[in-house]
């Protein structure tokens, strides 16, 4: 994806640095996994061990802010989607993870998936990719594409 704008980190602004992925987002080389592979392991360490309805609240949480900020940086940066951006990231695969028992196999299957259906964007994540602007579509792709990676590591396990 070619960007017109280069965005830079604001380490005191929080719309930056929730929608830099704390940093993630600035990986010169493949910053959507760099970022995929350290929300698996705050998830493995931080949201794994809590109930689930503490896992979904903070997802939804998560979601709602991210909105917000990315449609902040987008704002400031002129630029819909840059790649430096990646909060989607971390909430595609808190998603998708919400499906894995906290087995090392799980997780890495479901970084695997999510991955997949994040670049491959199958339908409706294509849809959400082209029709939705702003922060919400940014986020909208991922989430589509976490649903998508949890139900089919769902049934991978039910299959196994």
């Amino acid at each position: 994806m070619a960007q017109s704008s280069k965005i830079r980190m604001r380490w005191g602004n929080p719309a930056y640095l929730l929608a830099l992925g704390f940093g993630s987002g600035l990986a010169p080389k493949g910053p959507g996994t760099v970022a995929s592979a350290i929300a698996g392991v705050v998830f493995w360490l931080v949201l794994a061990p809590a109930p689930l309805l503490g896992q979904c609240v903070v997802v939804v949480v998560g979601f709602g802010l991210g909105v917000i900020a990315i449609s902040r940086v987008e704002r400031d940066g002129g630029s819909h989607d840059h790649g430096a951006i990646v909060w989607d990231e971390f909430i595609g695969m808190w998603i998708t993870l919400l499906a894995a028992d906290p087995h090392l196999l799980e997780f890495v299957a479901g970084f695997a998936l999510f991955r997949a259906f994040d670049i491959w964007k199958p339908w409706p994540v294509s849809w959400a990719d082209r029709r939705v602007g702003g922060g919400l579509g940014v986020m909208l792709d991922d989430v589509l594409a976490g649903i998508l990676a949890g139900t089919a590591l769902l049934a991978l396990k039910a299959a196994l």
